[in-house]
């Protein structure tokens, strides 16, 4: 354990002080993100955070080549550098976006290709659970889950990239959960040694060194290089350890729960999934490209109703790591406890996440019932006049007026009795009364 805690400690260090640098090559090099209509910031911020990010990525996993207990991770494979490969590419192709903001479909193909690259290379799903016994997936459908899970992450970390602080906060609580689990499901072999306890612990620290650097008001933006990174070395994690399962060797009943790790990308990152899939259908229904940029995600939602930016991304912190260790405690720990945990803390979040508009909202509908019921109270019955109201015609000093909203103009009202002649005979039509404009009533056939 100490060795790992070491691990993250440099990637954190590493990242941490190039990040300042980078920010100086991003503003040379012209990648400043110009404030958009969607955007939160308001003043012109330097992107391509994710170039520091790789640097402490690859120092730490450099680091970690020599160190004995690590060392023979690097040896008996080439898993570990087919992931480094990867990671420098997708960083590569986020920066690339960051400077001169390629289209979405030709972004999407470079990250199809890479990933393709990487399942090629041998990080693959090569068994899938089917009912109570495992499926040996054929090459061909293992690339393509392969490479649909880990362009789905990239995207769905990319889209909760929308406040300071928040994109690297949420993948760090997730690599913090799967870390812990992988390395608890390390302790059954001869070694310690986990590749995926080794890649989750070098991006948690480079998501905490990067954290120092991007908290509101942030000083740089990862960009598509930090966000596509992320995405990318958590999907890897979990299919570096699910790629190890041999069906001919274990039961069932034994290597199911090995599984989780398939689905705890989703579960870790569960908020940048859902505002993905939301802002997918959002987009379709309305006729617009999925990439289509709009100001309905989730933490655009959060500072609507009334949160701070730093309020939003703690409580969107809160909601992640609640999914995330819950769906990790739930494996070791009786899923009753887990299950009255995560309702109390949802409970808990759900009014941390609804306080500012109850506490806006609140008074207001107070005031608003005030001033109805003082209306009330001076008009007598809302909406009608006092001394009308008993049908559509009714009687006022003798003669017959009409029941005409208080609103109505002045030229709309029924005229006073003394402005029709005494010697005008009516005939018990007001329609003849030529001081009186007419006003159609039930029944007068026009």
């Amino acid at each position: 354990m100490r060795v790992y805690l070491l691990i993250a400690a440099i990637a954190g260090g590493v990242t941490w002080l190039v990040t300042p640098l980078v920010r100086h090559l991003a503003i040379r090099v012209g990648a400043v993100g110009r404030v958009r209509a969607r955007d939160v910031h308001t003043v012109p911020t330097p992107r391509m955070g994710g170039l520091g990010m790789l640097i402490g990525f690859l120092g730490a996993m450099v680091f970690a080549w020599r160190i004995p207990f690590i060392g023979q991770l690097f040896t008996d494979g080439h898993q570990a550098w087919v992931v480094m490969i990867g990671a420098v590419l997708i960083c590569l192709l986020g920066i690339a976006d960051d400077i001169w903001d390629l289209d979405w479909m030709l972004k999407m193909s470079g990250q199809l290709l890479i990933s393709v690259f990487v399942a090629w290379g041998g990080l693959q799903i090569i068994s899938l659970p089917l009912g109570s016994s495992l499926v040996t997936a054929s090459p061909s459908l293992s690339m393509a889950i392969t490479a649909f899970l880990i362009v789905a992450s990239i995207n769905a970390v990319n889209f909760v990239d929308g406040l300071d602080g928040l994109a690297a906060g949420i993948v760090a609580i997730g690599g913090i959960a799967f870390g812990a689990y992988s390395y608890i499901l390390a302790r059954s072999s001869p070694s310690y040694a986990s590749m995926a306890t080794l890649i989750d612990v070098a991006m948690v620290g480079t998501c905490v060194g990067f954290l120092l650097h991007n908290w509101h008001p942030a000083k740089l933006f990862m960009g598509d290089s930090g966000s596509m990174l992320l995405g990318y070395l958590i999907t890897c994690a979990s299919i570096v350890m699910t790629g190890h399962l041999d069906p001919a060797s274990v039961h069932a009943s034994i290597y199911l729960p090995v599984f989780v790790p398939v689905l705890l990308p989703v579960l870790v990152l569960f908020l940048p999934v859902l505002d993905m899939c939301l802002a997918i259908v959002r987009r379709v229904s309305h006729g617009q490209s999925p990439m289509h940029p709009d100001r309905m995600h989730l933490h655009h939602r959060m500072l609507r109703i009334g949160h701070s930016v730093q309020g939003a991304v703690l409580i969107l912190w809160g909601w992640a790591a609640l999914i995330a260790f819950g769906s990790i405690t739930i494996l070791v720990v009786p899923a009753v406890y887990v299950f009255v945990g995560m309702a109390v803390a949802a409970v808990l979040l759900s009014a941390a996440t609804l306080s500012p508009y109850l506490r806006h909202r609140l008074p207001e509908i107070r005031r608003e019932n005030a001033e109805l019921r003082a209306a009330q109270h001076a008009t007598g019955l809302p909406g009608r006049r006092r001394g009308v109201g008993r049908g559509p015609l009714a009687r006022r000093n003798g003669r017959r007026s009409y029941d005409v909203p208080d609103e109505a103009p002045f030229d709309m009202r029924p005229s006073d009795a003394s402005d029709v002649p005494e010697d005008v005979d009516d005939g018990g039509d007001p329609r003849r009364r030529s001081s009186t404009p007419h006003v159609p009533v039930a029944g007068d056939g026009r």
